[in-house]
């Protein structure tokens, strides 16, 4: 079954028709090179996106094929490196605007991913907003848990860790207590022993 007729017009959501643009930019600069390779054609193609960004195929230097081009509709011969300068401030102005249309396109998204500015959304895009939003929330669940069971695990070792060194500390403890009251005991009986053994000659002295 054959397909039916395409009615051409202006697509007006901006995401197909940014995919519409790349898919048959693509195919127009692969023909434009087959064309140049089966017929030994010299072909240039430039194309400027809705935002002015420039995409271009040239089969030999595109300078040359354009003075060409120049010549043979009778246009006026143009400055080589004016027209090289021309050329790179408008490729410039058209990535600025790029840049600043993207820096754009992201602040309108954060606005839509914090709850803002949802007037302009359809009902598509605020089901995959809602989709994206549980998706993140899901993911930041799963690394609150994991950073809390390892703050846990860590908490633990810590405290297995103080346990241990309680207990060797309380060891060390008894020991030097154990040592003094020896030593002491040691001392004590010393001391008994002298004043015994000094007795007896005590005595006889006074006899």
């Amino acid at each position: 079954m054959g397909r039916g007729k395409v009615e051409l017009k202006r697509i007006d959501n901006p995401t197909s028709r940014h995919v519409t643009f790349s898919k048959r930019r693509n195919g127009l600069l692969k023909k434009a090179f087959e064309l140049s390779i089966l017929c030994d054609a010299e072909v240039a193609v430039i194309v400027f996106s809705h935002s002015g960004k420039a995409y271009e195929f040239a089969s030999h230097d595109i300078n040359r094929t354009i003075a060409m081009y120049r010549r043979e509709v009778g246009l006026p011969e143009s400055n080589n490196s004016t027209f090289r300068r021309a050329r790179t401030m408008e490729y410039w102005r058209n990535e600025t605007e790029e840049l600043r249309r993207s820096i754009q396109n992201l602040e309108m998204r954060l606005k839509n991913l914090a709850g803002e500015e949802l007037s302009t959304l359809g009902m598509q895009e605020l089901k995959q907003l809602e989709r994206q939003l549980k998706t993140g929330v899901e993911r930041i669940r799963s690394k609150s848990r994991q950073i809390i069971s390892e703050n846990v695990n860590l908490l633990k070792r810590k405290h297995k860790e103080l346990q241990e060194e309680n207990k060797r500390l309380q060891k060390r403890s008894k020991e030097f207590h154990f040592a003094d009251v020896t030593s002491s005991t040691s001392t004590t009986t010393s001391g008994a022993n002298a004043c015994m053994s000094a007795f007896p000659s005590y005595i006889d002295l006074l006899n």
